[in-house]
């Protein structure tokens, strides 16, 4: 159901914060598209994305600008149901990407911290 995932950090400055994560902590930069996202390898299967922040998503810095996503091997509706019947309440409805290839499910634990579910067409 879920296989494995990424901490999506939001920032106010791309190539500041691909700076700071490879040339400053020395991680290894694994994906960029520009600045609308860069995937970091964190080591030991803990990838790090970053996303430029924008009017609809958390200031960098500030409650929720940090979120756990993980990966499902399985349609992700098929994983929303599953969970809502272990009662996970879910932040509105599957959401696409503008292109089609990535399926979003947002919801929170029990403490309010944001969580949320990825099926990509990529794997």
């Amino acid at each position: 159901m879920i296989d494995g995932g990424l901490i999506t950090v939001f920032v106010s400055n791309m190539e500041r914060a691909v700076a700071f994560y490879t040339e400053t902590l020395g991680l290894k930069l694994q994906y960029r598209a520009g600045d609308d996202w860069a995937s970091i390898d964190a080591g030991k299967g803990c990838t790090i994305g970053l996303h430029p922040s924008s009017a609809n998503s958390p200031a960098p810095g500030t409650n929720g600008s940090l979120q756990i996503g993980l990966n499902v091997n399985e349609p992700i509706q098929q994983v929303v149901n599953a969970l809502k019947a272990k009662g996970v309440a879910f932040n509105g409805e599957v959401k696409n990407d503008e292109q089609g290839g990535v399926k979003l499910a947002f919801f929170t634990d029990p403490d309010g911290h944001e969580l949320y579910l990825c099926e990509s067409k990529w794997g």
